[in-house]
């Protein structure tokens, strides 16, 4: 794809001065924005890339009409002229040249082991607390991965050898991890190229985690009235008939109370969508009225982690700009609302509702965006449980206690709302070295099976041919690190790496060199995982079609585009346990810690400050 004069330029200015100086040292809001457009346009065009592995073959069926209005449960379809595009069991691809993916083998796969990589670096040693953000966020991203990708589970004979020390008390000696399961076709056939590993979600931003990716899932979801799904006359998910103690839901693995709260939340959200649409056309059947809300809901979804997680987590003046331009257009949503869209330009208008675009490379999720999305260290071991009317501190539990088969035991001594509002006033932790959860370092899944997730998280990079850190940085023309005190700037980190490492500054791993490296100011996570972010934040909206060509009010109603276009996180809430309204009274962002009860009433709690600043500047943004 020819790229305009004006990229050409923007990238010439900006690849000299970020030799010398970085998008977030730059003077002005404006230069830190055209900085990151560049930085996307490059990375758009130099870092998108088709698997070697699949034959490109051309379409030789037409869409069914019910595809041409309405998301498919496996995904096909989205894309009218490659039906398989970001369907069920597609690939995942690479944000790196193929020809340098290399899958390590022993006994570079083990060196270091995972294992003492999470022992000595990764293990939470004291609690810290990402103090910008609650809890409600750690819940968030859990629940949207889970909409995004999931690599499935291998095979139980089929494992990796992982050495531990003498002296560790995991009860097996070496540790075993299953080994990721290729796709068929997807080895190489033995030619060098790199592996490709199937996505058991869809890789569209479509809700799978509440619509599930099949027909037959569907259909045990729905109640086949009026558009809706099922819920208990309690106003809570119901069980799942093949797992006691987890909810029904179109993804369940993992499962804790936090994801019970937001699927809850967003299976009302959806009925109160069919509630509305059927009251505008009310000759609509149940099959319409689902398709059209399941639309409206994922939109709504997806627009709630662009221009409110993600403005949470990395909290600068710049992204939430930028975020927002991503999503409504540098005019804003109003004049977008008055005027509708000015011609094609996503800088005016914004992506929603402009021309479906793939740029050099059929959409799929990458491995690298699986990579940066490894956040474990948002969750908290200990968690302290609140009443939301009076703030009242009821108890103090451990993280095993609220997840997997004890979720709906544990949830049954609370209401929804002490639930959503302990998840608002507590912090998650800080994504850095040595806050990693002991519960998950040691954490037993539903089946049984006993994990160390922060051993896994090491370890598939590695397995998946992911490259280390620096070498990784290299991929996305980031300057290599060139010593361990360059690294971080915390001294004791850097010789405990330097140890563990052997001294060798390019064997340390992607996961530990984004948790070690400073953040720019206001970030939730590095500036190296962030490059990710910036190319496929955009592209998962420019290439679905149903944020670009079809969101428009012949496929949506114009009811359902103001709907996700005026629905905030704290609208959602509030709409359906309006109990909370005081403690969210005045917040710019539900992801930000909300007012606690005993100060919420005059919106002049300990927070409020804090809040004002992010208001005026939001205010100015919507201006």
């Amino acid at each position: 794809m020819s790229r305009s004069p004006v990229a050409r330029a923007l990238e010439t200015a900006f690849a000299r001065i970020n030799k010398k100086r970085q998008w977030y040292e730059m003077p002005t809001v404006s230069l830190k924005a055209l900085n990151l457009l560049s930085l996307r346009l490059d990375l758009r065009d130099k870092n998108l890339f088709d698997s070697p592995n699949r034959e490109q073959k051309p379409r030789t069926e037409d869409p069914p009409p019910e595809a041409l209005r309405a998301r498919r449960p496996d995904g096909r379809w989205n894309d009218l002229e490659d039906p398989d595009m970001g369907s069920v069991g597609r690939e995942f691809t690479h944000n790196i040249d193929p020809k340098r993916i290399k899958p390590e083998k022993p006994p570079r796969l083990h060196t270091p082991s995972a294992r003492k990589v999470s022992l000595e670096l990764m293990t939470r040693d004291t609690f810290k607390p990402a103090t910008t953000l609650n809890a409600l966020a750690a819940a968030w991203i859990q629940f949207e991965n889970h909409n995004w990708f999931f690599h499935g589970r291998g095979k139980p004979e089929e494992v990796m050898d992982v050495p531990i020390e003498d002296s560790d008390d995991w009860p097996e000696h070496p540790m075993h991890v299953r080994r990721s399961v290729a796709i068929p076709g997807g080895n190489g056939n033995g030619n060098g190229r790199a592996v490709d590993y199937g996505n058991t979600e869809t890789h569209w931003w479509d809700g799978s985690q509440l619509y599930g990716t099949s027909v037959e899932q569907q259909k045990q979801l729905r109640t086949f009235e009026d558009g809706k799904l099922k819920i208990g006359a309690n106003g809570r998910l119901l069980e799942d008939p093949d797992e006691a103690g987890i909810d029904m839901a179109g993804f369940n693995e993992n499962w804790w109370f936090g994801l019970s709260c937001l699927h809850t939340l967003f299976t009302k959200e959806h009925n109160a969508i069919c509630d509305r649409l059927r009251r505008e056309n009310p000759r609509w059947d149940d099959q319409r009225l689902f398709d059209t809300a399941w639309l409206i809901n994922s939109a709504l979804m997806a627009k709630i982690h662009t221009v409110e997680w993600t403005p949470g987590i990395v909290n600068t003046p710049a992204l939430w700009f930028a975020m927002n331009v991503n999503w409504s257009g540098g005019l804003g949503q109003h004049i977008k609302d008055r005027f509708g869209r000015l011609g094609d330009s996503e800088i005016l208008s914004g992506i929603m509702g402009s021309p479906q675009e793939h740029g050099e490379a059929g959409f799929q999720l990458t491995e690298e965006f699986v990579s940066v999305y490894r956040m474990h260290p948002l969750i908290r071991d200990d968690w302290e449980f609140f009443r939301h009317d009076s703030g009242e501190r009821v108890e103090e539990r451990f993280f095993d206690d609220l997840q997997g088969s004890n979720t709906r035991g544990f949830m049954q001594n609370y209401e929804i709302p002490d639930l959503i509002y302990t998840l608002g006033v507590l912090n998650p932790g800080q994504i850095t070295l040595h806050n990693y959860p002991r519960a998950l370092q040691h954490h037993r899944r539903i089946d049984g099976e006993l994990m160390d997730l922060a051993t896994l998280d090491v370890l598939r990079d590695r397995e998946r041919g992911v490259p280390r850190y620096n070498d990784f940085r290299e991929e996305m023309r980031m300057p290599r690190v060139r010593s361990f005190d360059e690294l971080t700037d915390n001294k004791q980190w850097a010789e405990q790496i330097r140890r563990v490492y052997d001294n060798d500054i390019d064997s340390v791993d992607l996961q530990v060199g984004m948790y070690a490296e400073p953040l720019p100011p206001g970030f939730g996570f590095s500036d190296t995982a962030f490059r990710v972010f910036i190319l496929m934040a955009s592209r998962r909206l420019k290439s679905d079609r149903f944020f670009t060509t079809d969101f428009t009010p012949e496929v949506y109603t114009q009811a359902g585009i103001d709907w996700v276009n005026h629905t905030k996180m704290k609208d959602v809430i509030i709409r359906h346990y309006p109990e909370l309204e005081p403690s969210l009274e005045g917040m710019p962002n539900a992801f930000l810690p909300w007012h606690r009860v005993d100060a919420a009433h005059d919106g002049k709690g300990p927070m409020g400050k804090r809040f004002e600043g992010m208001k005026k500047a939001l205010e100015a943004i919507n201006a």
